[in-house]
């Protein structure tokens, strides 16, 4: 509660010298370092305090309060409706901002330039969307402290827990006079030249064309290493298990929609685990290695190295033995941007050149429901983006094939199919008859990146917001309507290829390095996917699938709710190879 900044700093504006002026060289270069170069004045930090500041002095520890804490998603209504918000950001962005009321213009400029002031932090407890990034900017003092390599200060965020509030922690890493400036490192903890380059962009523009955007698949070591972090253990070599014909199965499972739904005469459940033929598990399953020892014959609903299909940047990576450096046709171009940000700025800057669509769309590596998820074209955004959580960045669909709505007019829809994996080698693969559609609420165009009803489809999860449930069976015949060129049963054809090779690159290599082939294991997933326009070699407009992610134990609520034999048909399939009374389709 010691207001005593101003007794230790000032802040001091940077004048631009007039170009007839004598300068020395070293003021030259000083000021081609001018962070920000273009929009409005250039502060600095000086120490002023006579007696300088002393690093081991514990009263040369500093706290700074931070003027804006929002979630990006909330960011745009917050400048529209917080009094004196968009006021207080502009002017310390150096943004021109006039008016009593807030203008979309004004608005627009500080969605963009923020990049260049925000700091992230996220909580370590609470649900999956209390644990989603939060950004802030420091207050003026703190968003006036400039960059440098050699940093005198250090810069930290922390949540105070008695008053409910976060501020930044400042202290000085060596001895300072009076006339020192105050400078952190904007790239704190990256060492590689390279990164840091690329972190620094937001500040010091540069373009990185140089760079390959050429990605090739990570090698075997990166494999190895998530298998480590995963802590999973991998099965030893078992034959595969033979049963009686009218063998009854005990079922063990945790997941209350098979509990309910599934009554299929030759499944019984069963409490103890250790008696269960069939481990039907909602978490995942860790310890391959002892099942295959000890119980082999127990089957489990679950592939060892799975994660390889159902972690966003894992997808991404075996998807290019599909497709070379570029990924396959049915993956949109994806970077990880913890692994690959030189080759995206790269491409990106590329792409700008040539003056083709930049959007893109960045999704934690293994968040669900869209959280933590952002459509840009800002590559300072997407950038800082990296700095919150592990994030994979991929090419936003710019021209989806859309669903008209009567009530709306043409809308984004994507599709869900649910895939039964048999086993893996040999690759054996089914699709659920039914699949299910979700809509946009908003009709598309690429604008207002931030309208979560215009660009995302994932509706039963945000209050309040309707959901447009159309079945299968009903939006066929609507869909073909709309494009009588383009029967579905061609569309799924091309859909039923694109999961085939996805299977068969991600089985196409020994675990880790692909799924493992454990002769015990049987899954579902479901794949969402979208439809793009595309054209084909020979010049065509086609509907290209794009697949957007593989779920592990996806949620069956409506499948159950309207096909009351969903589980029956799965663990027909799965369990017993019975699949001619089932409501599915071969698709390896």
């Amino acid at each position: 509660q010691v207001f005593d900044a101003g007794d230790y700093f000032g802040i001091m504006q940077v004048e631009e010298v007039d170009e007839e002026e004598e300068v020395d060289e070293e003021m030259e270069e000083q000021f081609k370092k001018k962070p920000n170069p273009g929009n409005g004045p250039c502060f600095k930090v000086i120490v002023t305090n006579e007696n300088g500041l002393q690093a081991s002095n514990p009263a040369s520890v500093f706290l700074v309060d931070h003027a804006w804490t929002y979630r990006v998603e909330h960011a745009r209504q917050q400048l529209r409706h917080v009094p004196g918000l968009l006021h207080r950001m502009a002017n310390l962005m150096g943004i021109p901002f006039h008016g009593e009321v807030p203008d979309e213009d004004s608005i627009q400029q500080v969605l963009q330039e923020m990049w260049k002031y925000n700091q992230t932090y996220q909580l370590s407890q609470g649900t999956a969307e209390e644990k989603v990034p939060v950004w802030y900017i420091m207050d003026e003092f703190g968003s006036r402290i400039q960059h440098s390599d050699q940093p005198s200060f250090a810069a930290a965020p922390l949540f105070y827990v008695p008053q409910q509030i976060a501020y930044t922690v400042l202290w000085p890493l060596r001895d300072l006079e009076t006339g020192d400036e105050v400078t952190r490192d904007y790239a704190y903890g990256e060492t590689d030249r390279l990164i840091r380059k690329c972190l620094l962009l937001p500040w010091v523009p540069t373009e990185v064309l140089d760079v390959s955007c050429f990605t090739p698949e990570p090698p075997d070591e990166h494999y190895q290493a998530i298998l480590a972090e995963n802590k999973e253990k991998l099965p030893v070599a078992i034959k595969p298990p033979v049963y009686a014909k009218d063998k009854v199965f005990k079922v063990f499972t945790d997941i209350q929609q098979v509990l309910y739904n599934l009554t299929h005469p030759r499944f019984v459940f069963t409490d103890n685990e250790g008696e269960a033929d069939i481990l039907y598990n909602f978490s995942h399953f860790k310890d391959y290695r002892k099942l295959s020892e000890e119980r082999p014959e127990v089957m489990v609903n679950q592939f060892p190295c799975e994660n390889l299909l159902t972690v966003k940047d894992c997808l991404a990576s075996i998807a290019r033995r599909a497709g070379g450096p570029d990924g396959p046709r049915w993956l949109p171009r994806t970077f990880n941007l913890q692994t690959e940000l030189p080759q995206f700025i790269s491409y990106f800057q590329q792409r700008d050149r040539r003056g083709e669509d930049n959007h893109w769309i960045c999704k934690p590596w293994n968040l669900a429901r869209s959280l933590d998820t952002h459509i840009t074209n800002n590559l300072n955004s997407i950038i800082r983006h990296r700095e919150s959580s592990p994030k994979v960045v991929c090419k936003y669909i710019e021209e989806p094939v859309l669903f008209e709505r009567e009530d709306v007019g043409l809308v984004k829809f994507d599709v869900r199919y649910v895939v039964l994996l048999r086993s893996a080698q040999p690759l054996r693969l089914y699709s659920y008859d039914v699949f299910w559609l979700r809509f946009s609420n908003r009709a598309f165009s690429l604008d207002d990146l931030d309208d979560y009803e215009k660009h995302f489809t994932v509706m039963n999860y945000a209050p309040g917001v309707t959901l447009k449930q159309v079945h299968c069976e009903d939006f066929i015949p609507l869909f073909e309507k709309q494009y009588p060129e383009y029967p579905w049963t061609t569309v799924q054809a091309s859909i039923f290829k694109a999961f085939a090779e996805l299977f068969q690159v991600a089985s196409s290599k020994p675990a880790p390095l692909g799924i493992c082939d454990y002769p015990s294991s049987r899954a579902i997933y479901a794949i969402d996917l979208m439809l793009k326009w595309d054209t084909s070699t020979d010049g065509k407009r086609i509907m290209q699938p794009q697949i957007l992610e593989v779920n592990f134990n996806p949620d069956c609520d409506r499948a159950c709710q309207y096909h009351p034999t969903f589980f029956n048909d799965v663990f027909s399939t799965l369990f017993l190879d019975e699949t001619d009374n089932c409501h599915v389709t071969c698709i390896v």
